[in-house]
């Protein structure tokens, strides 16, 4: 007589049902729906105050270009410069994360994200459902003061670009969703190796404003120096990811950036993203095995 284990007569383990990991992340997202709209009052608020400097950058550069006799500052006009700074507010609309990496930091800074490493669900798609979900009602609630502002400010834009532009501008603009993401994911886990960075997002904020082309263009940059032969300050900016959060979405639509360059830059920006990307599941692995939580 053979003797068989129970563990031999135990059925195998049932396999996952196909697409098991794309419907929990959907079960995130809608969660992460819920939670956003349940202070809708305060969202709408804080949504529509952003709207107030727009009125601040009108008079600020009408004020500018009164006070030089050129009719443009870097190939901008007064006209393109208001449509610049309207369309990089569009761009940071994707781009910007607030939060998000301070965040993070805290939750590992209080042990709040051991809950992650026991739970089959991945921390980094709960951070980019629950971004997704914050954008989507930002937009839902700023689309109307949009379309608003956009129509009285109708004057100071181009006509609308052909369809090529149009396709590479909302392309442009989902890369640097993603690009924002990921490297605000990223700083948000130095929380692994620092217990406050709250000095370096600081730091990193102050950079991203400058570099990303958000206070004006970066092309007006091009007459600096920076000591070394042949290169102006535009050119090392360009070697940066920041100009892909704010600048890079409006100068497309401006038609400042256009044909193979156009293609060049959208690459760049696409390689970029993968960059982040790995860069912040590294972070993410590596963090994790060196981390210890106490408490309950």
């Amino acid at each position: 007589m053979s003797l068989v284990s129970a563990a031999d007569q135990a059925p195998p383990p049932a396999a996952a049902p196909p697409f098991a990991g794309l419907r929990i992340w959907f079960t995130m997202l809608a969660i992460c729906l819920e939670e956003r709209l349940v202070y809708r009052g305060d969202f709408i608020i804080g949504t529509l105050m952003r709207f107030l400097p727009i009125v601040t950058q009108v008079f600020l550069w009408t004020a500018v270009f009164n006070a030089t006799s050129k009719a443009d500052i870097a190939g901008y006009s007064r006209n393109d410069i208001v449509a610049y700074y309207l369309l990089t507010m569009v761009t940071r609309a994707f781009s910007s994360m607030p939060g998000l990496s301070g965040g993070i930091a805290r939750s590992v800074r209080d042990g709040s994200v051991k809950k992650y490493l026991v739970q089959p669900v991945d921390y980094v798609g709960y951070l980019m459902a629950a971004r997704i979900a914050h954008k989507l009602v930002y937009y839902l609630v700023a689309i109307l003061p949009f379309a608003g502002v956009f129509y009285v400010c109708r004057s100071y834009f181009p006509p609308v670009p052909d369809a090529v532009t149009v396709v590479a501008y909302v392309l442009s603009l989902t890369l640097s969703f993603l690009l924002g993401f990921f490297m605000e994911a990223t700083l948000g886990m130095l929380g692994f190796w620092f217990l406050e960075v709250s000095s370096i997002i600081f730091a990193y904020m102050l950079v991203q404003y400058l570099l990303s082309g958000h206070m004006f263009p970066i092309d007006m940059l091009a007459d600096i120096p920076t000591g070394i032969a042949g290169v102006s300050a535009a050119e090392v900016v360009r070697w940066l990811p920041f100009e892909y959060t704010a600048y890079f979405p409006a100068a497309v639509w401006l038609g400042k950036i256009q044909g193979a360059t156009l293609a060049r830059d959208l690459a760049i920006e696409a390689g970029w993203v993968v960059v982040m990307a790995v860069a912040c599941r590294i972070a993410w692995w590596r963090g994790t095995r060196r981390y210890s939580a106490f408490g309950g």
